[in-house]
């Protein structure tokens, strides 16, 4: 189906979509068309559809007229405030020409012969007339200078507060719309979603849609809220820009233009080549991922092999190439960001050549005209380029709002909340299922029932028991009506249940699941939750008959005991036991018990029974079962088979036939013979073991993980009890028979119960600079050029600040040959900073990026070593999987470049930028810096407070919806249950009454936030009023300069953009340091078992002689089941060992002892006589060679891979064939095209299993090691390979001391010791005979012919 992988891209939001990885095609498809599913025509075409759906203004579709009214009124605001910028140009031009005519005054009375009379300019010694006749009529001494700037003054304060007042309603009340329109989508969302059909959720999994309402419904809200007021404020600022260009100056205006497109190019390509280049770095990080991937997906073989610092240089040498292209990477974005202030000052020279040759030449400007048009030109630009980042956020709401909108709009196929249907007036409780065809919507491909037509009477238990799978759960979920059949229909009484009223229906039921789910609230509230109105007598009336009452009257809080999260605090007796008071207290009419009891121990499983026995009376009950004791006294029992009822009958009648019950029934009681039997036996050795466990299981409250745990393990018991006594082909049918509860529920609720507590990440604190910059020491030269380049780049704003006022200068001078000369130097002069700034911005990118990726790639190294370092049992916490360590490789390392590299750039940058600013300034004028300076730190802020504005406020919102999420998470995992007990309506209402809060928040939100960017906008106007205001007070009475005013006004307040600008790094730069800390603190980690350290004994004359003495051990992560428990078991060199023994008794266990991937808590591991801890670690492995059951190759070349065994040696090409020749792989490989230079794959996926598995005997014979270990080196091949393979392994052991373990005869009986292993100890052992004589275990299993497990 080539259409998924456009649909993949479209899930991209919820990234939690491994819920569907297994199934591989039906799903991506069922997933868009899960809509449309009833006309498949419309689901060909929607798999075309872009992934953005929804047009902008389709966003607003929730808008009522207030709201509408509000978005109008903000952006009538927006446009207003937009024009504020280009208006005040206008009043800077005026202002500027005031400044120049006053300064030309001041310039024509410094010649001697000239003075002021009558308020013209005349010569002194000239009578008027002369004068007149001269053309003396220059006015002077009318222009108060003081007078005019005041005025400017206040017209600066008045569009400062106009633009304070603009801006904040802008915000707030976009914000404000905004905020009401959320409120509703999530409350339409949350609804629909409740509403939806079971069959849905098997379609989206409920992570993605828990994303969905959190993160998704966000981006709606940024693309409808300030967002959309900025934009327009922005582009009003651009068309206003321009126009006052044109309007003033077209001429100028053309010009500028014209160079534009240079920059756009520059900007266009600069992010094509960043593109291409970043995604070829992340192509090159991959392999090396890849690589750190593969090593640590299989550490078990790279540490029986030693081959640690040979996998480490294998990663290292992946990451060169990924550290090239980085740093091209830096250069490139160097070398375009310089070309782009290249142009910018090229531009600017230009601007002003042309423009001064409009003013002196043609007259046709004054200079205030050429700087309204100049900047008006420039602010347009810059605006237009802010815009930007709005349009992104549009883009993205609108893409989280296709798939929101179309839930919103998609109608359920079921409809849980509608009042349709009919309710009858009384039930008997007849349930039939006529010809019923039925697969689930998320696999379409497997059909679940087939034909299914059975009756189950009123007032009868029937109890359906047959095969995992043959669709004894799904018949349940049909009768409660969560899915619809495909074909047939299912009837209660008659009436097909399509045309009941869904509530109704499900009110009449009652349902025990297996996994009971319990909300997070009291106990009394859980099973208030099966009938809303109930009375307390009532609550209690049902814990008695649920035999829940005593223990809940036990407890210190009785029945206002709250359960915990999902239940965590009960144990599995105790949840299932206030389920069925739950189901009890709607006094249903229909009770539905799947598999109500096969999660539970014996002792709480008669408990639990015994309520189910007395509640049945009197109830259509359908009970789903895999124990004997629960079905026996049924009623009816009806057996399934793929997806039919196959058969039915009581108890003996189905026995007589021989058919699915009596398989089911005959291995049962084989295995419970079987257990008593064992249960005896050890009954005198396991006693005071026991009882302690029952007073455990029975006190209650613990934390939940260990609780979890102690279930797991009693389950595990009964599967290995079971497993090891009934033949292996019979244990399958189990299996498949057996409680689900064995296999699967095993691992998901020991998961489940323990993951919340270990979720949560550890908090470190932020590293110290100095250590990060330690490990970026070697790079100090580069660093050293980066800040130079950086310190000049930072000077350049400043310096542009100078020009622009000497320009203004020239234009008062009065010799126009002077003057020509004075602009053409400054023009030059610009083009020459445009150099210096192209060349250092190449400079400072390509010396920091150098630097960067150099630091990126040591840590990743030394990262990965320590990883490697570290001992088996750590990679055994889910912290530390595979897949969480590569991503931590790949993402702290990085991240970590925040602190040191280009950030070190942005800093020196910053701060020369300041400090040059501020030298300038009080060099020209003190007294005008000081007015001005206390103005910085407001302009900071405001730089800051933008920074921050286009990030958003989203971490607080994050925090409000807290709440709100936890009950939408709780409803959508526990979809089904609420369901069955009809109470979608209260989870909406809880939900939506957690929304006020969030909704609150947002309205508060909306006054601070319009309040502070109004304030941010307005602060420039302020400043420049105060400053121009003074700086006239300064021109007039202490006979400063005009240029000097521009100069220092213009200098202090780049350098405060550049401030902000500065504070808006520190986010990642704090990123950066809660990476290096997570990094470092894997860094700082001692193993305790630690391959790296060459302490420890070692010897010469290794002979392979091992003793396991008393050792207990329990496996880290699992710290309650006692594994090994007291093995005692001792080799001399050059014996064979044979361990056998069922799944979970220890075996591997030993062996893993022995390589020391794990040490014993209790008891000790002797080699020659040296006791394991204290051996050095590398030397121990060396002298073992293993073979596992499932050999793990890695993605090279078979003769590396064989090569792999020994890595302390270079090993010739001989060797390696030799070393094929004894393990019988020569001849294969010979034949092969490529023969040892054939590549395996990855995990040695090319190979069959037994060429998989002679390789990897070749690489342990390679080894020549003094034991060798196989681990169930042949169970896995076909008699053929395995005779093949049993040859090799039998010529390797020649010589050795070898333990193997083995299920089958074959390879056993030839051992010198057998030793029988349970529950992690030995029973007995000796050689074949002797054990054989003993009559014992191995008898039993030799005679019944049963592979042993």
């Amino acid at each position: 189906m080539p259409g998924s992988v456009k649909l993949r891209s479209i899930k991209k939001f919820g990234q939690e979509n491994n819920a569907y990885e297994f199934n591989d095609e039906g799903q991506n498809g069922e997933y868009m068309t899960m809509a449309s599913s009833k006309d498949s025509k419309k689901a060909g075409q929607k798999k075309e559809q872009p992934a953005i759906r929804v047009g902008f203004f389709q966003l607003f579709r929730f808008a009522s007229c207030r709201e509408v009214l509000m978005m109008v009124a903000g952006s009538f605001c927006a446009v207003l405030h937009g024009s504020a910028q280009p208006l005040m140009l206008l009043v800077f031009g005026m202002l500027t020409d005031t400044f120049i005519e006053y300064d030309m005054e001041l310039q024509e009375l410094l010649n001697p012969d000239k003075h002021c009379m009558n308020n013209t300019i005349q010569y002194r010694n000239l009578t008027a007339e002369e004068n007149a006749e001269l053309n003396m009529t220059k006015a002077c001494g009318i222009l108060d200078i003081e007078y005019e700037m005041t005025n400017f003054a206040y017209y600066y304060v008045g569009i400062g507060a106009a633009v304070f007042i603009l801006g904040y309603f802008q915000i707030s009340l976009w914000v404000t719309a905004a905020a009401r329109q959320i409120q509703i989508i999530r409350r339409m969302y949350f609804r629909k979603v409740m509403r939806m059909e079971i069959g849905w959720f098997d379609c989206n999994s409920v992570g993605e849609l828990n994303t969905r309402m959190s993160d998704d419904i966000n981006k709606i809200n940024d693309a409808i809220a300030d967002q959309v007021g900025i934009f327009i404020q922005r582009f009003t600022t651009f068309a206003c820009g321009f126009l006052m260009g044109f309007v003033k100056g077209w001429k100028l205006t053309l010009v500028i233009i014209a160079v534009s497109p240079l920059i756009g190019v520059g900007a266009a390509l600069m992010a094509l080549f960043v593109a291409k280049l970043t995604g070829q770095e992340l192509q090159a990080y991959a392999k090396a991922g890849a690589v750190a991937d593969e090593v640590l997906s299989s550490i078990r073989t790279v540490a029986a092999f030693g081959g640690e610092t040979k996998e480490v240089e294998r990663y290292d040498r992946n990451l060169i190439s990924a550290q090239r292209w980085g740093i091209r990477k830096g250069l490139i974005m160097g070398f375009f960001t310089g070309y782009m202030w290249f142009i910018i000052f090229l531009c600017y020279a230009l601007a002003f050549w042309y423009g001064s040759s409009l003013v002196l030449d043609t007259q046709e400007y004054s200079p205030g005209t050429l700087l309204q048009v100049f900047f008006g030109v420039l602010i347009a630009a810059l605006n237009l380029g802010q815009a930007s980042p709005c349009l992104e956020a549009f883009a993205s709401g609108r893409g989280a709002a296709t798939i929101i909108f179309e839930t919103i709009d998609r109608e359920p196929e079921i409809d849980c909340m509608s009042d349709a249907g009919y309710k009858l007036d009384r039930v008997k409780g007849d349930i039939e299922f006529h010809n019923v065809t039925f697969h689930y919507p998320s696999r379409p491909e497997v059909k679940i029932l087939e034909q299914l037509s059975l009756q189950v009477t009123s007032g009868e238990t029937t109890a359906f028991v047959g095969p995992s799978g043959a669709g004894k759960s799904t018949a349940v979920q049909l009768i409660q009506r969560f899915y619809d059949p495909k074909e047939g229909m299912v009837t209660l009484d008659g009436h097909d249940i399509r045309g009941l009223n869904i509530q109704w229906l499900r009110s009449l039921i009652g349902i025990v699941e297996q996994e009971p789910v319990l909300f997070a609230t009291t106990i009394a509230e859980n099973i208030r939750y099966g009938r809303p109105a109930v009375s307390s007598d009532d609550i209690i009336k049902a814990a008695k008959e649920a035999n829940a009452y005593n223990f809940i009257m036990d407890l210190p809080q009785k029945f206002d005991t709250l359960v915990g999260e999902g239940g965590g605090q009960m144990s599995g007796g105790q949840k299932q036991r206030i389920a069925i008071a739950r189901a009890l207290v709607r006094n249903p009419r229909i009770l539905l018990l799947d598999m109500a009891t096969s999660a539970l121990d014996n002792e709480s499983e008669a408990v639990v029974q015994e309520a189910l026995d007395k509640v049945r009376m009197g109830r259509t009950t359908i009970s789903i079962a895999h124990r004997l004791s629960t079905i026996k006294n049924a009623d009816v029992i009806v057996g399934f088979e793929h997806g039919r009822a196959v058969e039915r009958g009581k108890h003996e009648e189905l026995l007589e036939r021989k058919g699915v019950y009596f398989t089911l029934v005959t291995l049962q009681s084989q295995g419970d013979k079987a257990l008593n039997e064992k249960a005896r036996k050890m009954a005198e050795g396991e006693n005071a073991n026991k009882t302690d466990e029952d007073a455990e299981s029975r006190s209650l409250i613990r934390a939940g993980s260990y609780r979890a745990s102690l279930r797991a393990s009693i389950r595990q018991r009964t599967k290995s009890q079971l497993s090891s006594v009934i033949p292996e082909s019979s244990v399958a049918i189990v299996g498949e028979l057996g409680p689900r509860s064995y296999s699967q529920s095993h691992s998901p609720r020991g998961d489940k119960a323990a993951d919340p507590e270990e979720d949560e990440e550890e908090v470190v604190e932020p590293a110290p600079v100095a250590r990060i910059l330690k490990y970026n020491a070697p790079e100090w030269p580069y660093m050293v050029f980066g800040s130079i380049g950086a310190a000049v780049n930072g000077g350049v704003n400043p310096v542009y600040s100078l020009l622009f006022s000497q320009i203004l200068a020239t234009f008062t001078m009065p010799d126009p040959v002077e003057q020509r000369n004075a602009i053409n130097g400054i023009c030059l002069f610009f083009v020459l900073v445009g150099l210096t700034s192209f060349f250092t911005q190449m400079l400072q990118g390509y010396a920091f990026s150098k630097s960067g990726e150099l630091l990126t790639r040591r840590l990743r190294r030394l990262g990965f070593r320590a990883m490697l370092g570290q001992e088996i049992g750590w990679f055994d916490d889910h912290r530390n999987s595979p897949g969480a360590l590569t991503t931590r490789l790949a993402t702290d390392a990085s991240q970590v470049q925040g602190a040191t590299g280009s950030q070190i750039g942005m800093i020196v940058n910053s701060l020369t930028n300041i400090g040059v600013a501020v030298i300038i300034s009080f060099y020209f004028s003190w007294k005008l810096t000081l007015v001005i300076l206390c103005f910085l730190p407001f302009l900071a802020l405001s730089g800051g407070f933008q920074a921050k504005m286009l990030t958003g406020f989203a971490k607080q919102d994050k925090q409000a919806m807290e709440a709100a999420g936890q009950i939408s998470g709780e409803a959508l995992n526990n979809i089904r249950t609420i369901a069955g007990l009809g109470k979608e309506r209260s989870f909406m209402e809880m939900y939506e009454a957690q929304l006020e809060g969030p909704y609150r928040a947002a309205l508060n939100k909306a006054n601070v936030y319009g309040a502070c960017y109004g304030f941010a906008q307005c602060i420039v106007f302020m400043a420049n009023s105060a400053s121009y205001r003074f700086g006239g007070y300064l021109v007039r009475q202490e006979g400063l300069h005009f240029s000097m005013v521009f100069r220092v006004i213009s200098a202090i307040v780049t350098s405060g953009t550049a401030l902000g600008r500065a504070s808006s790094y520190t986010p990642d730069y704090a990123k950066a340091k809660i990476s290096a800390a997570r990094f470092f603190q894997l860094l700082d980690r001692i193993p305790t078992i630690s391959v790296y350290s060459s302490q420890g004994q070692t010897w010469s004359d290794f002979r392979g002689e091992l003793q396991f003495l008393d050792c207990k051990f329990t496996y880290p992560t699992r710290p309650d089941i006692q594994v090994l428990n007291g093995l005692r078991v001792s080799v001399r060199p050059g014996q064979t060992l044979a361990f056998v023994g069922s799944s979970g008794c220890g075996k591997s266990t030993s062996i893993q002892l022995l390589e020391r991937f794990y040490d014993p808590d209790h008891g000790t591991v002797l080699v020659d006589g040296h006791d394991s801890t204290k051996v050095n670690v590398s030397f121990l492995r060396s002298k073992i060679g293993i073979v596992s059951q499932e050999p793990i190759l890695f993605d090279c070349s078979i003769a590396d891979n064989i090569r792999y065994g020994d890595n302390q040696r270079d090993i010739g090409m001989n060797d390696i064939i030799a070393a094929a020749k004894k393990a019988q792989l020569h001849d294969f490989v010979m034949g092969l095209p490529e023969k040892y230079k054939t590549n395996v794959g990855a995990q040695g996926s090319q190979l069959s299993r037994g060429q998989k598995q002679r390789i990897a005997i070749a690489r342990a014979i390679i080894r020549d090691p003094k034991i060798l270990l196989l681990d169930e080196a042949t169970s896995a091949l076909d008699t053929e390979s395995e005779k093949t393979v049993q040859e090799a392994l039998d010529k390797a052991r020649e010589g050795r001391t070898c333990i193997v373990i083995a299920h089958r005869l074959s390879t056993i009986q030839n051992s010198d010791i057998i030793a029988v292993m349970s529950r992690g100890y030995v029973i007995e052992q000796g050689n074949h005979e002797q054990l054989m004589a003993k009559k014992g275990a191995y008898y039993k299993l030799v005679t019944t012919g049963a592979p042993i497990s």
